[in-house]
């Protein structure tokens, strides 16, 4: 899966490599649509409003509509791309979502923006931490939620070429670059940023680069952790986290997400029937968020690499017993 990597002091937000890589798409396929809900400013959807305004639709603050709309586009040969804030595309949506997109197999993509805790000063209300538990419970749906701005390109490009519903989360914040040699994402695999055979840890999202952070502290204490950046939810790399499990015997997962329902749920469902070991979940435990600073939010609610580094040890101490 390639050399371990490492975390750049550069910073992007992914809501920014998305805007970037529908305009890339744009102007090599025609069938690119792409619609959002008066929100394009934020989800950076604008990037292609102004460059292709004929495919450009603003639904208005009517993600029900906006899926509907993608529906039939899709329906009529197009590839839409649809877009709103992580709560409402997959709250507000979400029957819509299954019966009118999921369900018939079309293929529309749904990228939510300003997903989870990072969301910040725009409180409770907006931070969705949900959307990975009510997307992947939905049959044959695809989640991802990837980890940086180079990995989200990928992505994007990815999804566009696959056929079928797809669930991405990009986030608001500038958040560090991970350095990779000949990385190639692919749907359903998971990336292998640490090779060590005390503990895993299995992250996606803004909590990878903290994870990356965790791996050098634990190192610093004698503990090698072996970290996968699981950026699909679902379908998950079986493989990849059952390698792992029955390398390291502990597992540590690390989420900005509620921990019912989403990676570390995932996770734990696969790994009971298959290999149990014990898993501890980073996340927000059960709570809604608050309004705060994004980074003082991840502080907050205990979810940056010092405390992977607390949970990972915890684990181990479970192993062991």
């Amino acid at each position: 899966m390639g050399a371990p990597s490492q975390s750049t002091a550069d910073k992007k937000a992914t809501r920014d490599a998305y805007g970037e890589a529908l305009v890339e798409l744009g102007a090599k396929r025609t069938d690119i649509v792409v619609l959002d809900a008066d929100l394009s400013g934020s989800t950076k959807t604008a990037d292609f409003k102004n460059k292709y305004p004929d495919r450009f639709f603003n639904i208005g603050v009517a993600e029900q509509n906006l899926v509907g709309h993608a529906a039939g586009l899709a329906l009529s040969g197009f590839t839409p791309f649809a877009s709103s804030f992580a709560m409402f595309l997959s709250g507000r949506a979400w029957e819509v979502v299954r019966n009118s997109v999921v369900y018939p197999k079309l293929n529309v993509k749904l990228v939510a923006s300003h997903g989870g805790i990072t969301v910040g000063e725009d409180g409770a209300s907006h931070q969705c931490i949900e959307d990975f538990a009510i997307m992947r419970v939905i049959p044959e749906m695809t989640v991802i939620c990837p980890a940086d701005f180079n990995e989200t390109k990928q992505v994007i490009h990815a999804i566009a070429d696959y056929q079928g519903p797809v669930y991405v989360r990009v986030g608001r914040p500038a958040i560090p670059l991970i350095q990779r040699d000949n990385y190639q994402f692919k749907i359903g695999k998971a990336e292998l940023l640490s090779e060590g055979k005390d503990v895993c840890i299995i992250a996606c999202g803004v909590m990878v680069s903290e994870a990356m952070i965790a791996v050098e502290l634990l190192k610093e204490k004698g503990i090698q952790a072996s970290l996968l950046n699981m950026a699909t939810i679902k379908p998950l790399d079986r493989e990849a986290i059952l390698s792992k499990a029955k390398e390291c015997g502990a597992i540590v997962t690390a989420e900005e997400h509620n921990v019912i329902g989403g990676l570390g749920s995932a996770v734990s469902e696969f790994l009971s029937e298959e290999f149990p070991v014990p898993i501890i979940k980073v996340g927000m435990q059960d709570t809604f968020g608050k309004s705060g600073t994004w980074s003082g939010l991840l502080d907050y609610f205990g979810m940056r690499a010092k405390d992977i580094v607390l949970q990972a040890e915890k684990a181990i101490a479970k192993k062991n017993k």
